[in-house]
């Protein structure tokens, strides 16, 4: 019980101290060459932490929306691989949108901060990199429970 305890102190800490201003677009070196660009993403190199999950969301129809989550432990770095889409960051306080649509930069999102991503244009790829596999008890999926978790310093949400 102590160690559950100690998890969820955790989980709501990491939640109280995240801020959007821990988030940045981070621009990955660009290779020219004449048949083609190239640019990599080297494990524990051009991000702050390893990639252990890569996932990618494509088709999305007009005017969805995605994401629309936080998490507890995991960050993510989302890039436009193909054209465009909007990602709205938000710490509980703040908000503050990115439109994605260079596939050499991405925005690290950091534990902690709500993300939703919404107009996609037509066939728009968004490359997802993660610091954990999936996980499902490592999301925040309601918007009430993640602002209770901003703001509650004992309690945990309810789920």
């Amino acid at each position: 019980m102590e160690k559950l305890n100690s998890i969820i102190t955790d989980r709501i800490k990491i939640h109280r101290e995240s801020h959007i201003k821990d988030c940045r677009i981070i621009t990955l070196d660009r290779h020219h060459h004449a048949n083609g660009n190239l640019t990599a993403v080297n494990n524990g190199i051009d991000l702050p932490f390893n990639i252990q999950r890569t996932f990618y969301i494509y088709d999305v129809p007009g005017g969805a929306e995605r994401g629309g989550h936080s998490h507890y432990t995991c960050h993510e770095f989302i890039i436009a691989i193909s054209g465009s889409f909007d990602v709205t960051i938000d710490d509980g306080t703040e908000q503050q949108t990115y439109t994605l649509n260079r596939p050499y930069q991405g925005l690290l999102v950091v534990p902690g901060i709500w993300r939703t991503l919404q107009n996609f244009s037509s066939g728009s790829v968004c490359l997802a990199l993660a610091s954990h596999h999936y996980d499902e008890d490592d999301y925040v999926r309601d918007y009430g429970n993640f602002l209770k978790l901003k703001t509650d310093p004992i309690g945990q949400p309810e789920e």
